[in-house]
C-alpha cells in the first residue's frame, strides 16, 4: 500500500452516505466531479466554496468512486442539526455564528425585540460569566431557552430599556441555553437601538424606540418573540406538588442543545 491509496482510503471511510440526486447526476455525467452543497444554501448562482461539503467523484461508468471533503467548508445550523430558530433573534444568532448571516443582524434584530432578564436578589439583571471568562448579563427570547435555563426570577422588558441597565464591564449573553449562545457588545447594541429609533420615527411606525410602545412591526424583528406560537410568559412558571392540576406547563420536553464552549 503507497501513500496515495492509504490517503483514498481514509477519505473512503469518512465519506458521507451518496445523497440520491448525487448518484442520478453521476450516472448522468460520467468522469465528473460533483460538488454537495450545504442544504442551508440558497440554491442562486455559484455557492461559494465555503458552502460546498465537498466533491464526489463520478467514475466512467457513471458510478460514484471518490469522495473528497472540502476543508473550507462551514456547516450551516441545519447541517449541524440544530433545532429550527425560534425567533428572529435566534435565527439570526444561528447564522452569525456558523457564517452563514451578518453579525450586525444580531444586534439589529435584538434592538427591537423583547427579552426575559434574569433578576439578581436585588431586583436588578443577573450577572454572570460566560464560558470565555466574560461578565455577563443572560437574556432569553423565546420561552423555549428561558425554561431549558430552569426556574429563576425574570422579568420582560423591551431591549431598548433592558441596554441602560447593563452593569459596567458587563454585555448581554443571548440564550446561552441554546445551540449557541452569543455575547452582543455593548456599544454595538445601543447604536442599533438608536437606529432603530430613527427609522421609527421616520416612517411613523408607532412610537420611537425609548417611547412608551413599540409597534410589533417596526424593525425586522418582533417587538414579542415566539416560539411555538406562545408569548414569552409574564412571569416565572412554578412548580405545583404532584398529583396536583399544573396551570402553566413546565418547559421543554428535552434538554437543549450545548452552548459555546461546551
Amino acid at each position: 500500500m503507497n501513500d496515495n491509496t492509504a490517503g483514498a482510503g481514509a477519505a473512503e471511510d469518512t465519506a458521507p452516505p451518496v445523497p440520491e440526486e448525487i448518484a442520478e447526476a453521476a450516472r448522468l455525467a460520467p468522469d465528473h466531479w460533483l460538488g454537495m452543497v450545504d442544504p442551508a444554501w440558497p440554491g442562486e448562482g455559484e455557492p461559494p466554496d465555503w458552502a460546498v461539503v465537498g466533491r464526489w467523484r463520478s467514475g466512467q461508468d457513471g458510478e460514484i468512486e471518490e469522495w473528497r471533503p472540502n476543508e473550507e467548508y462551514r456547516p450551516s445550523p441545519q447541517a449541524l442539526g440544530w433545532p429550527a430558530p425560534t425567533d428572529p433573534v435566534d435565527e439570526a444568532v444561528q447564522l452569525a455564528a456558523t457564517g452563514y448571516g451578518p453579525g450586525e443582524a444580531v444586534s439589529r434584530t435584538l434592538a427591537v425585540a423583547e427579552v426575559a432578564v434574569l433578576l439578581a436578589p436585588g431586583g436588578g439583571p443577573l450577572s454572570a460569566t460566560s464560558p470565555d471568562g466574560a461578565a455577563v448579563v443572560p437574556v432569553f427570547t423565546s420561552p423555549t431557552y428561558l425554561h431549558a435555563a430552569g426556574r429563576f426570577g425574570y422579568e420582560l422588558a423591551p431591549v431598548h430599556e433592558v441596554v441602560d441597565r447593563i452593569p459596567e464591564g458587563h454585555v448581554l449573553y443571548l440564550n446561552p441555553s441554546g445551540p449557541v449562545g452569543m455575547a452582543v457588545e455593548t456599544d454595538a447594541l445601543r447604536r442599533a437601538v438608536e437606529a432603530a429609533a430613527r427609522s421609527a420615527a421616520e416612517t411613523g411606525d408607532g412610537e420611537a424606540v425609548g417611547g412608551a410602545s413599540a409597534s410589533p412591526e417596526a424593525g425586522e424583528a418582533s417587538a414579542s418573540p415566539v416560539a411555538g406560537g406562545a408569548d414569552l410568559p409574564t412571569r416565572p412558571v412554578t412548580a405545583t406538588p404532584a398529583g396536583a392540576r399544573t396551570g402553566g406547563g413546565t418547559g421543554p420536553e428535552a434538554a437543549a442543545a450545548p452552548g459555546p464552549g461546551d
